[in-house]
């Protein structure tokens, strides 16, 4: 795969440092407290010191005001570097009391005054990702949510770049996605007032149809909040990121450094504890995959370049792996069966292994000896035992979280990222390294090691001291596996060879043919 350096000669002389742009801005992040958007306060505050303040749209939650939440928030693995090294920059850190659900972001008017008066770059990554989410709320975080936020856009005096987060999978109707703003499905004013205007249970009713061929409520209000964002930004500088599958980080700051069970991270982590064997998918289908740090250095880069290029409108870019280094479903899954192997999970309760089919029939019946059948009988004698049975709803969330990625396992598309590259050319040799988005760089096997260890350590907490206990009971594991193979197989052949003539016959005749090659060899 040839770099997005091949071909051309770099940045001009009267280059601006990546860093450098950023050097005394203060900067406003809806979303700085989900996955992605932390993850872009910690790399701004490490790779940007000059920065002046970043402010945090929170909300207060559980019974947590914005302080505590952001106390708790910086004390987070992803940000030990910096606690370490820099405790400083933590205080540059300040929260907005808001909700991206409420009118004005729930904003006061003091907050919304200092912002726009001091706010030069804004990134917007505030959104609902739950694949099934009720189209009301979809509709009124990932598009009302963004209106609001343009809105105060317009009123801020010095802004110089808003970044608006996506997804390339916002046309997922078209098997090529150039990096355009395509036509919307529906138009957003007339989805809007649907939304605001029936009861709730006829909003529910009538989702299947609004959607149509679109997946879930998640493409189709995203698509429609790029629509929203063309017709409102007016003379805004806005560059619009589409990335696809967001995973853990490949290097930065914590190699595979993940926080939630998202996407395809439960069912991998189910695998890796040995309860989930059996997936519908086409193996040989492009699985485009990108690494959150990723994706991160590329919203800063196009801020930096969306201030330069003010006048060029505005730029899309689809932040993907399947043009530059693709990676298939099946290459994923047996990769990350390989290093769940080598670090496996503690209380695994049973080999890790399965396969991903493109047959719904093979898969129903796995899905029923492997899954469902097992966790009826677990839970059976859980409550013989007095325990709370648990795993047949497991079962269910598992199943219903990998039917949610059906659409995209059995799919593949041809995401365009000709801006990505031409922004990759811009610029200097020491940004590129700073804030790498090549996407030819990630090496898959290492990347899906440190994915897997990643989940050992922060979603599930386990330290790495436990890997040698948990290597030894794997081993155990996958004696107790074999056994029950040969063991199952035999039961079978005895079943079958029981009640056929035919297989005792054929079983004659190999038996037969067996010795008489033997007595030939004994002549010979």
């Amino acid at each position: 795969m040839a770099s997005c350096l091949a071909g051309h000669f770099g940045p001009s002389q009267d280059y601006v440092p990546v860093a450098e742009f950023y050097a005394d801005k203060s900067v406003f992040v809806t979303g700085g407290t989900g996955f992605m958007g932390k993850v872009l306060v910690e790399k701004l505050l490490r790779s940007c010191p000059k920065i002046k303040k970043i402010y945090l749209l929170m909300r207060p939650k559980r019974g947590q005001d914005v302080a505590s939440r952001l106390a708790e928030l910086t004390q987070s693995p992803l940000f030990e570097t910096l606690r370490k090294d820099r405790p400083q920059e933590l205080n540059k850190i300040v929260p907005i009391v808001g909700d991206i659900t409420e009118p004005e972001l729930g904003i006061s008017p003091a907050d919304q005054s200092m912002l726009c008066q001091k706010v030069s770059v804004v990134f917007h990554s505030a959104a609902t990702v739950k694949f099934d989410e009720k189209l009301k709320l979809s509709v009124t975080i990932n598009m009302l949510g963004t209106q609001q936020l343009v809105q105060l856009c317009h009123r801020m005096l010095g802004l110089e770049a808003l970044v608006h987060v996506s997804t390339a999978y916002c046309n997922c109707e078209r098997e090529r996605v150039e990096e355009t703003v395509y036509a919307p499905p529906a138009h957003p004013e007339h989805v809007v007032t649907l939304v605001q205007t029936l009861p709730d249970d006829l909003v529910d009713r009538i989702t299947p149809d609004l959607v149509g061929d679109r997946p879930n409520t998640y493409t189709f209000t995203k698509a429609l909040a790029e629509d929203m964002l063309i017709k409102e930004c007016g003379n805004l500088p806005v560059a619009i990121v589409r990335p696809s599958i967001v995973l853990s980080s490949a290097r930065e700051p914590v190699k595979g450094w993940v926080d939630n069970w998202n996407g395809p991270n439960g069912i991998i982590a189910a695998v890796g504890k040995g309860i989930f064997r059996t997936m519908l998918g086409t193996g040989t289908r492009v699985a485009d995959l990108v690494p959150v740090d990723t994706v991160i250095n590329l919203m800063i880069v196009c801020a930096w370049r969306t201030h330069l290029r003010r006048g060029d409108g505005v730029i899309v870019y689809n932040c993907c792996t399947g043009q530059r280094n693709p990676i298939t479903w099946q290459r994923f899954v047996k990769t990350s069966f390989k290093y769940m192997r080598k670090h496996p999970f503690s209380e695994v309760v049973w080999y890790p292994g399965g396969n991903i089919t493109s047959n719904r029939l093979v898969h129903n019946t796995r899905a029923l000896i492997q899954h469902r059948a097992p966790a009826t009988v677990v839970d059976f004698f859980a409550k013989l035992s007095g325990s709370k049975p648990m795993m047949v709803r497991v079962q269910n969330k598992l199943e219903k979280a990998s039917s949610c990625l059906e659409y995209f396992t059995t799919r593949q598309w041809a995401f365009s990222d000709d801006n990505v590259q031409a922004l990759c050319t811009a610029l200097s040799v020491e940004d590129r390294n700073t804030f790498d988005f090549d996407v030819t760089n990630i090496d898959w096997d290492a990347y899906i090691e440190s994915y897997v260890l990643g989940i050992r350590r922060f979603l599930f907490k386990e330290s790495p001291d436990t890997l040698p206990r948990s290597r030894k009971i794997l081993r155990r594991l996958h004696i107790v596996h074999i056994l029950t193979q040969v063991t199952a197989v035999f039961f079978l052949w005895r079943f079958l060879f029981s009640r056929s003539n035919a297989l005792r016959n054929l079983w004659r005749r190999i038996v037969d043919i067996m010795t008489r090659a033997a007595r030939l060899l004994a002549v010979a």
